[in-house]
């Protein structure tokens, strides 16, 4: 039997990153599209709880839906779906980097968490730039890393953080944890034609922390492919025994 492979994103149904992909592991095993009918870069983990969701069918498993990217993987899993759930979902392949920081406001990687959330084994796949987005590097080694997922014992809440560099053919790839990098954080005020100010936020000055074994480091300095496994357990372990300590007065703490 196929698997069946779930695709989604945060650029919109239209973005030539989720044609590229969907292109790449076409032969892969029975594949939906179940994507945003606009661009939700940005959205981070958003749930549409308070207005309805409306779905529109483009061709045979190709779905838009007026919602986030978290609401893409939702309805595809639990509604249209519902008669058998994906083996793997794949997120992207997004227009920009999703590294170190960037994956607790990435929408394509919301995408790939909702799936695990749900139970279902997902990963988030980005290409790192700004400027030209030719995707045909990336969806060579999307392609080649989906596919060993699929003969591999995949976990059911298997969440990978995936990015890959834009300078040409990838030569290889690291497994990696998160790093640390900065956009900057400047804030440039604007004033409308009725005088209102009005204010863009996002800096762009660049940096990141140059460590070895980290997803930044990787693409930036390496230049291959990331591959970063992430969890949904943000539990600070290590701030778990001297809280243990605290003393909150006038209240005691059950053991």
């Amino acid at each position: 039997m196929q698997p069946r492979i779930l695709l989604s994103n945060d650029d919109g149904i239209q973005a030539a990153g989720l044609r590229a992909l969907a292109d790449a592991v076409a032969s892969l095993g029975e594949v939906w599209v179940v994507a945003p009918d606009k661009e939700q870069s940005g959205t981070s983990h958003s749930l549409s709880l308070h207005h309805p969701l409306r779905i529109r069918q483009h061709q045979e498993r190709w779905f838009s839906v007026e919602g986030t990217p978290a609401d893409s993987v939702y309805v595809a899993i639990n509604h249209l779906m519902k008669d058998a759930r994906p083996t793997l979902v794949l997120s992207g392949i997004n227009h920009g980097p999703n590294l170190a920081e960037d994956v607790i406001y990435s929408g394509t990687v919301a995408a790939a968490m909702e799936a695990s959330i749900l139970g279902v084994p997902a990963i988030a796949f980005s290409l790192v730039t700004l400027r030209t987005f030719d995707f045909t590097h990336a969806a060579v080694f999307a392609r080649a890393l989906v596919k060993t997922a699929l003969v591999s014992p995949l976990p059911p809440r298997m969440l990978l953080n995936v990015n890959m560099p834009a300078y040409g053919a990838i030569s290889g790839y690291e497994v990696t944890r998160l790093g640390r990098h900065s956009y900057g954080a400047s804030i440039v005020e604007k004033e409308d034609p009725r005088g209102r100010k009005y204010y863009w936020i996002g800096g762009t000055e660049y940096a990141h922390e140059k460590a070895e074994g980290t997803d930044v480091t990787c693409v930036h300095d390496h230049r291959r492919a990331s591959v970063t496994p992430l969890m949904l357990d943000l539990t600070h372990r290590e701030l778990l025994a001297p809280l243990e300590a605290w003393q909150v007065e006038g209240f005691s703490r059950s053991a």
